[in-house]
């Protein structure tokens, strides 16, 4: 990487660490918590076209409430701002959207013994979008923690084909099916696949804000008995990972 290159993803990096300090994590299980998930949904998909009156399914649905299913939300300043839902899919458990939309592609793949991370259902406050455009990056961090905490092959992303650039930039990402028109979206959907163990030896280095310690994945993912009860809020620790890492 070019030094001029390094020295725009530091000082992109510094940023995003920064904002990270003003997020929290919340665990959302609660149903006043999954109505005010629901709410920032249909705002978030209002401004993309896609919470008609005909798509209530896209803001919540029965994924929602599977054993595999984790559904986060990230607040600043004490303000729920977007939300991300994972799936930790595997041979036993296979409730998911990249599953259910591309069976012939992932079941397969599931035979075969491999596990996923499957995040969907982002969703981000517009107006805060437009003051911080670094949210997405904070919002998809729940992702790779999950990643890291199930140890899992491969961390998916079904998305709409402009947004493909993105992923491959950042996390790396390859094509597993081209774009597919899915009627319930009204929209063409393509799904992509980040390699975990190159996503753990690299992203991190590039992008630290993405790191985390193993207290803030348990907390995020670990079962409610394990945890003995299931934390308020749980703060970032990317720059405590990275100051171990130097």
């Amino acid at each position: 990487m070019a030094a001029a290159t390094q020295g725009k993803v530091s000082t992109f990096s510094d940023g995003v660490m920064r904002l990270l300090e003003s997020i929290e994590y919340r665990r959302i299980e609660s149903a006043d918590d999954i109505e005010d998930i629901a709410r920032l949904r249909y705002k978030a998909f209002t401004m993309v076209g896609l919470a008609q009156e005909n798509h209530e399914s896209l803001l919540i649905d029965e994924l929602d409430f599977k054993p595999n299913a984790h559904v986060m939300g990230i607040f600043f300043d004490e303000q729920l701002v977007s939300t991300i839902r994972v799936h930790h899919v595997t041979a036993a458990q296979r409730d998911s959207v990249a599953v259910a939309r591309f069976p012939d592609v992932m079941n397969p793949l599931l035979d075969a013994g491999n596990t996923f991370i499957d995040p969907v259902r982002f969703a981000a406050d517009p107006e805060i979008m437009r003051d911080y455009p670094a949210l997405p990056y904070l919002t998809l961090r729940v992702a790779t923690m999950a990643t890291v905490f199930f140890d899992v092959d491969y961390c998916l992303s079904v998305i709409k084909p402009n947004h493909r650039a993105f992923y491959k930039r950042v996390f790396q990402t390859i094509e597993l099916a081209g774009p597919r028109f899915i009627e319930q979206y009204n929209n063409n959907l393509e799904l992509h696949a980040a390699n975990a163990e190159e996503l753990k030896r690299t992203l991190f280095k590039r992008f630290p804000f993405f790191n985390s310690q193993p207290y803030e994945r348990k907390m995020m993912f670990a079962p409610r008995e394990i945890l003995g009860q299931t934390p308020l809020t749980i703060l970032p620790t990317a720059r405590y990972a990275l100051q171990q890492s130097n």
